[in-house]
């Protein structure tokens, strides 16, 4: 076959012939770069016109021999022979590699293009949408019956990949093949910088130290301590200096003489290759961690200002806003929010960012954007270069600068911004084009690209930094508000994301989408538990702590209270909601599309949400405590902070009511709860304690379970934990185990000289409030421990407190300090020992009776009547 005749004739070429010139190997890779490039013609004239026709068999036939070949490791090869070339320091070769770019980079898009076909390109939240929508109208039954249209709409079906990532392969193996690459972009005429800005767009996706040798110098000096990221000699300084060439012509066109010729056939084109490819570098740098923009604008504050200004340049280049509608603006709005993003990981604002903001448009402007964005005369714009575009939204770019302004720039930018209404705008762009999409598939309907993964993620975002802006009233507590959130969680939007492979998707996609509308959810949660006037003893202060820090929730106490008390009021009205849309649930299925370090903030607000009963109630319902899920989630590889918050649940639902003592039992915890007691971590061990205490709070369901799991030995050693926090909990969990009946008495007296031990020990007087209550508990249903009591020395440490509160407990002006002591847990405990013979007798032979006596003159009510009824006790025989 002809096909085949080329292949073989191209390998010859490169291994046999002797070329110096570089003439004849630039011509033979011009030859396939120029059969190539009419394959692809021929393949968009056959899906291009109004009736599609079948793609032509031969053309086919082509470009499945080519990549079923070994067509792209020779053009890999011809690459590392010019770089050879290029190296020794001759620029023969340079031509062959510009062709063998264009040559690789036509193959790819041909195979996408055969992949894709006629169908048309969504997002995976456009396509789930349409999803849902067709579900609506009868029209699908289940994923099999989806119109072939839909079935083909993501990155996942495009087969070029392992093209790709063969040429990444070798790119990373072969600093020849590196040398020639930069060539092609330095010095290659425009169709050569074309397609090696676009296959660097493809290679970045699929390996993160591609990224990294992109930005770094291509003959890096010896010492590694002179290397700079994004300087002279590197890949992207020259995409820079690329779009600052492009810029000056773009600016020739629209102010001095529109049809002054230019040496640039297309600078609009390579302006958008060349600003994706930057925004691409940036995503897949900040997906791998990264926090620093330096990597691509180096150190220099010169340069990244003189970069970032490029890029705010042509992001509006007539300075009109509408012509930030063109692609080539929409795209250098990507790159500038794409690199700025990779300062927003940490707390404190950097002098980037503070460069960067100088340069960003005004909100005003930001809002008209959005307003254009939404009209339906950019519709034809979205479909732009869609092969292309299929890795961002054009929409993104601008999302991306609002959430940087919005975080960055304080209360007075989100005061601008709900101002002129821009998070309504927000929650339109979430669901734009998918309402409006035709109800069939008619030929050349226009169909929005939508926002990308990125841009989703970005939306969320700048909505969660508009909720104190006091939005918050009209996004959550309306119920369609809610609906479109929990929409983005559902099985079908979650499923498409994490089939896609572009930016944004994948298992790191899913848990990212996750956390940012757990964010929104957690707004009111969050300022709740962080007002001042809170009390310790209503809530979990600490249940999904990881959701307070940074969250815009979390200041509302101290900046704006009366929004607090707003907040406060209506917590009722949000929770029925919550309930309404079935959030409990949703958040917990989420659970099943993440891994299991990647639980956190979910679990986070599942601890929060559990605070209200009648959520709780639902989360059991949904299975919270399934007894599966409980032991995936115990065994699994969770971080630290997570276990905490489902303990912490476990913990709060015990307390709550004697209701959910039957799940907590089903989920097997006294098993998993024994093991934490052991557990070499304090804060688990604590956790455990106080757990178990909640669990013994309301009956005696879990006395015997405890009695036969041995688990109250172990409790009983926690109360001589080397951690404060766990010896408060143990004696807790002591004092209700021994609460409701004596069936634990037995295995409860080896505490009580360890509680007797921190009653007279330098311990918080909440531990000692605690350990009062646990003796006073241990006499309370019979008098079988009476006698250690007495031998241990416990009621004369009861004794001993008395006496050194005494002073306070007499004093008018110390009622303060009499709120927060333990002295009335300690006189209730001697008052329950006075029911027994053997404890009066010991009182009253004590010394330091009078002391107790004299406490009846105290102005304090509780403790006047506690001690005249024991004085009045111990006196019986």
């Amino acid at each position: 076959m002809v096909e085949k005749d080329i292949n073989i004739s191209y390998f010859e070429i490169l291994v046999s012939t002797i070329d110096p010139s570089g003439r004849i190997s630039r011509e033979s890779t011009a030859c396939l770069a120029l059969m190539l490039s009419r394959v692809i013609s021929g393949l968009k004239t056959s899906i291009s016109s109004e009736s599609p026709k079948p793609m032509e068999e031969s053309l086919i036939k082509i470009i499945n021999h080519a990549r079923s070949s070994q067509l792209l490791e020779l053009l890999c090869e011809c690459l590392i022979a010019s770089g050879s070339d290029i190296v020794s320091g001759s620029t023969n070769m340079v031509p062959a590699a510009c062709e063998a770019c264009k040559a690789i980079w036509y193959l790819a898009h041909a195979v996408d293009i055969m992949s894709l076909g006629t169908h048309n390109f969504s997002f995976p939240l456009a396509n789930s949408w349409r999803q849902v929508h067709a579900k609506l109208d009868g029209k699908m039954q289940d994923q099999g019956s989806l119109p072939a249209s839909q079935k083909k709409d993501s990155l996942s079906d495009i087969d070029s990949t392992h093209l790709i990532n063969i040429f990444v392969k070798s790119f990373l193996a072969s600093k020849p093949m590196q040398v020639a690459v930069y060539h092609c972009l330095h010095n290659g005429l425009e169709s050569a910088i074309h397609a090696s800005l676009q296959l660097i767009s493809r290679a970045c996706l699929l390996d993160a130290s591609f990224c990294a040798m992109i930005c770094g110098p291509i003959n890096p000096s010896s010492n590694v301590n002179e290397v700079e990221h994004g300087g002279d000699g590197t890949i992207v300084s020259d995409m820079f200096s690329l779009l600052s060439m492009c810029g000056s012509y773009l600016n020739k066109e629209s102010k001095q003489n529109s049809n002054q010729k230019c040496r640039l056939s297309n600078p609009h084109a390579l302006v958008v290759h060349c600003c994706l490819a930057l925004a691409t570098i940036a995503a897949c740098l900040k997906s791998e961690g990264n926090s620093s923009a330096s990597i691509i604008l180096t150190s220099s504050q010169k340069k990244q200002r003189s970069r970032l200004s490029v890029l705010a340049h042509l992001s509006s280049v007539d300075d009109t806003v509408k012509s930030c509608l063109q692609p080539h603006c929409a795209s250098a709005m990507l790159a500038l929010s794409s690199l700025i993003s990779l300062e927003n990981g940490g707390q404190s604002r950097s002098s980037l960012c503070e460069t960067a903001l100088a340069l960003f448009p005004r909100m005003a402007t930001i809002h008209t954007l959005l307003k254009l964005w939404l009209s339906d005369g950019s519709e034809a714009l979205c479909r732009y270069n869609a092969g292309l575009l299929n890795l961002f939204g054009l929409r993104d770019g601008c999302v991306g600068l609002l959430e940087t302004r919005l975080k960055w720039g304080g209360p007075l930018a989100i005061e601008q911004a709900c101002s002129v209404g821009i998070p309504q705008l927000l929650i339109r762009l979430l669901t734009d084009g998918f309402s409006k999409e035709p109800s069939d598939e008619k030929e050349g309907s226009i169909h929005r690209s939508g926002l990308s993964p990125l841009g989703v993620v970005w939306t969320l975002s700048a909505l969660s930094q508009c909720l104190p802006g006091g939005v918050f009233r009209e996004i959550l507590y309306r119920r369609e508000h809610v609906k479109l959130l929990t929409d983005l969680l559902s099985d079908t939007h979650l499923k498409a994301l994490a089939a896609w492979t572009g930016l944004g998707g994948g298992k790191k996609g899913v848990r990212e989408l996750i956390n940012s509308v757990v964010d929104i959810l957690a707004f009111p949660f969050v300022a709740v538990q962080s007002s001042p006037n809170m009390p310790s003893t209503s809530a979990s202060i600490n249940s999904g702590f990881l959701l307070n820090i940074a969250s815009p929730g979390g200041r509302i106490g101290t900046e704006n209270k009366e929004m607090l008390k707003t907040i406060e009021k209506n917590m009722a009205q949000y929770i029925q909601v919550l309930l309404e849309v079935s959030v409990p649930g949703c958040i917990l299925h989420c659970f099943d599309h993440v891994n299991m370090e990647d639980l956190s903030r979910p679990l986070a607000i599942v601890a929060k949400m559990v605070g209200y009963r009648p959520l709780a109630s639902q989360l059991l319902r949904e299975g919270l405590l399934n007894h599966s899920r409980v032991e995936k989630l115990l065994k699994g590889p969770i971080a630290k902070e997570t276990l905490l918050d489902f303990l912490m649940i476990v913990s709060d639902l015990a307390r709550m009511s004697k209701d959910f003592y039957e799940p907590i039992d089903k989920a097997g915890m006294v098993g998993y709860l024994k093991n934490f007691l052991s557990n070499e971590d304090p804060d688990l061990r604590a956790k455990a304690c106080s757990a178990i205490g909640n669990m013994c709070r309301h009956s005696s369901y879990f006395y015997s379970s405890l009695a036969t799991n041995k688990v109250i030995e172990l409790v009983v050693d926690r109360c001589s934990d080397p951690d404060k926090r766990t010896r408060k909990f143990a004696c807790f969990a002591v004092g209700n185990a021994a609460y409701h009946n004596d069936m634990l008495y037995e295995e409860l007296r080896r505490s009580i000289p360890q509680l007797t031990k921190l009653l007279l020990a330098p311990e918080e007087d909440k531990t000692k409030g605690n350990a009062a209550g646990a003796l006073s508990n241990l006499v309370r249903n019979s008098n079988i421990l009476c006698e250690d009591i007495v031998s241990q020395g416990a009621i004369q440490a009861l004794l001993k407190m008395v006496s050194s509160y005494s002073t306070v407990a007499l004093s008018p002006s110390r009622k303060d300090v009499l709120t927060e002591s333990p002295l009335k847990i300690v006189l209730f405990a001697l008052r329950k020992m006075c029911d027994h013979a053997a404890c009066r007798l010991f009182l009253r032979s004590s010394e330091l009776l009078p002391v107790i006596v004299h406490l009846r003159q105290s102005p304090d009510p509780a403790i006047s009547e506690y001690a005249s009824a024991i004085a009045t006790k111990a006196c019986q025989p």
